[in-house]
């Protein structure tokens, strides 16, 4: 990895120390939240819902999600002390009533009890994980059956469209489906 990867990486992809807080505000955008709806919208969460993101940055994802889920939990995972912080901070309101549970970890060792939720999605995330097979297995392992997953990707996440419905079947999840739109590429499955 040469010096400009290892700086974005460190800025975007596990973020850390001051380049990790810059590229968090940087991902605070307007066109985060739309990302963040547009996916959360094919996800179609209901009020009640126990929904999980990994990977959740600063937390527009959780924030958008606490939204839709007023009744309901939702957790995040994401393996950078800075983001876990920032969206602690963001969504402190909804943390301090106990509605919204922010962790830090790995996206492959998910620190929830199997079937814990309804639903889950992670957006610009995947692409950064050690091993995206293992993380989609861990999300399956912690979703109901019949849960539904989403994930989304902008077109500067790099991620293929084509990879993912061989990736997510391999991992165990049935009723692929990919779609390409304005903000980017979205996916959806279920367990």
């Amino acid at each position: 990895m040469g010096l400009k990867e290892a700086l974005l990486y460190r800025t975007f992809g596990r973020p850390r120390g001051l380049l990790g807080r810059l590229g968090g505000r940087l991902m605070t955008g307007r066109d985060k939240r739309e990302m963040a709806e547009w996916v959360l919208s094919g996800l179609a969460v209901e009020p009640t819902d126990r929904v999980l993101e990994v990977g959740f940055g600063p937390g527009i994802g959780i924030q958008t999600a606490a939204d839709a889920a007023p009744e309901g939990l939702v957790a995040g995972v994401d393996y950078s002390r800075e983001m876990v912080e920032m969206a602690r901070t963001r969504n402190a309101e909804a943390v301090d009533a106990g509605r919204v549970d922010l962790r830090y970890g790995p996206a492959d060792d998910l620190p929830f009890d199997d079937a814990a939720f309804n639903a889950a999605f992670s957006i610009n995330s995947m692409q950064v994980w050690p091993d995206a097979a293992a993380g989609l297995q861990e999300i399956r392992r912690v979703l109901h059956p019949g849960g539904r997953l989403a994930l989304g990707f902008t077109p500067i996440a790099g991620q293929s469209s084509g990879e993912l419905r061989p990736l997510l079947e391999r991992a165990g999840f049935d009723d692929v489906r990919v779609e390409e739109g304005e903000l980017g590429t979205r996916a959806f499955a279920t367990k």
